[in-house]
């Protein structure tokens, strides 16, 4: 999905990320599934914060009205954010830096605390979100920690620019102290791996690499007052208002989503009363289909799309005079020319249904090619066929020869297997046929 994080700009529709949004969305309002991981974060956090208190120095001091004023300013940016990926990128940067400068560094990351929990208090109080989550947010503050320790060993003084060198440490700091605990939760609670979630979070460091020269230059003009949050009210307002219209393009996206696998499950409903044989095949091919792209490392967008086109492969078939597509016994040539156009039929017509599934049209049209460029309608060879296409020939072949079919009996497991090595770099990718071998092996 491509985002402008500042202006709600066009959406491309990308399953996977609407998928996180939507799984975003709903597990905000849910009791946590990993308590452990939230509550030791939150320990952590709150032990780092505590040792910066303790070590740092206090060079200024400060009432508590500035505080409270402090935390409520980062309270109300904090409820402005921008819907990406598997969570928000949010303008607080804004605020953060300036607090830097009107505030003692070291108590920052507790205030900064203070404005999430004062931020969502709100739905706590309203039932909306549960009472389990506040260490979620109490940890969310963890990023404050990095800038306000490589602020606190530079010396903090009055913000300036020539001190630009010292800022972007603590920038840097800023993200490694962020990446990390959200790293540890989106492993030990989504199964997010490190090199996904840094995916996910690009546009977040980028939106904060953005706005963090404003607040540094905020903070510049209000000579270290707190009174200059309120300089950045306005900017906030207007990024208010294209956050309310990003996400009604997000509800659009997810609108969207929803119509494409409805849209697929019914043409697989289609497939499978048209010949039953064919519509069970195409399902059994969709479980090999995903597991096979897991063990080849699929990004999420390529294996979706490997996960639709098997479920679709078939869709020309309905096209087809019945008695061809249900013929006990092998076809004439005649018949045999007129069945394999099914996939320029269901290129076709997934063609006129557009959107995703005109998308994994030319992976429908590519399932009957070989390796070695004897297969049909293109005579494509080697990596010239899609790789999804690839991996649903040599499922298809498997589920096929594994299947009673009327014109013979189903082959046992090891015949089928030496079948299928025998197939590899003349029908099969021969990678694909190790992988699909492997998943096999796993499945017992």
């Amino acid at each position: 999905m491509s985002v402008d994080a500042v202006a709600a700009g066009p959406v491309t529709l990308d399953l996977p990320a609407t998928e996180l949004v939507e799984h975003a969305r709903t597990s905000a309002g849910h009791d946590l599934s990993n308590r452990a991981t939230a509550y030791g974060l939150a320990g952590a956090f709150l032990a780092a914060a505590a040792a910066l208190g303790i070590f740092a120095p206090a060079v200024r001091g400060f009432s508590p009205w500035t505080a409270l004023v402090a935390v409520v300013a980062y309270a109300a940016v904090s409820r402005v954010s921008f819907e990406v990926g598997n969570g928000w990128v949010v303008a607080t940067q804004l605020v953060v830096v300036p607090m830097f400068f009107a505030l003692p560094v070291r108590d920052v990351p507790l205030l900064v605390a203070a404005g999430w929990v004062l931020a969502e208090s709100p739905s706590f109080l309203r039932g909306l979100v549960p009472l389990n989550q506040l260490p979620v947010y109490v940890s969310s503050a963890f990023y404050a920690i990095g800038p306000a320790l490589v602020l606190s060993l530079a010396g903090a003084r009055a913000p300036r620019w020539h001190d630009a060198p010292v800022y972007a440490g603590a920038f840097a700091a800023q993200f490694a102290a962020d990446f990390v605990p959200s790293a540890v939760w989106s492993w030990r609670s989504w199964g997010i791996g490190p090199v996904e979630h840094a995916r996910t979070m690009r546009l977040s460091f980028l939106v904060d690499a953005a706005l963090a020269p404003v607040g540094l230059a905020v903070a510049i003009s209000a000579s270290g007052s707190i009174w200059g949050l309120f300089a950045v009210l306005p900017l906030v307002g207007l990024l208010h208002v294209f956050a309310q219209e990003r996400q009604r393009r997000l509800d659009h996206a997810l609108e969207l989503s929803h119509a494409y696998r409805g849209t697929a499950m019914l043409l697989g409903e289609v497939i499978e009363a048209d010949d039953a044989y064919t519509g069970s095949h195409s399902r059994d091919v969709v479980d090999l289909v995903v597991a096979v792209g897991d063990r080849l490392g699929l990004d999420a967008q390529t294996r979706r799309q490997a996960e639709l086109a098997a479920l679709l492969h078939d869709v020309g078939k309905v096209k087809m005079p019945a008695e061809i597509v249900n013929k006990p016994g092998k076809l004439d040539p005649e018949e045999r020319a007129l069945m394999e156009t099914h996939t320029i039929v269901g290129e076709r017509m997934l063609d006129t249904v557009g959107g995703l599934l005109g998308q994994i049209g030319h992976i429908v049209r590519s399932c009957h090619e070989r390796w070695d460029g004897t297969g049909y309608p293109d005579g494509l060879a080697g990596e010239d066929i899609p790789l999804p296409a690839r991996i649903i020939a040599a499922c298809d072949a498997w589920s096929a020869m594994t299947t009673d079919r009327s014109y013979r009996p189903a082959l046992e497991r090891v015949a089928a297997l030496v079948e299928l090595h025998a197939g590899a770099a003349t029908q099969f990718d021969p990678h694909v046929v190790d992988a699909l071998a492997a998943v096999l092996a796993d499945a017992g």
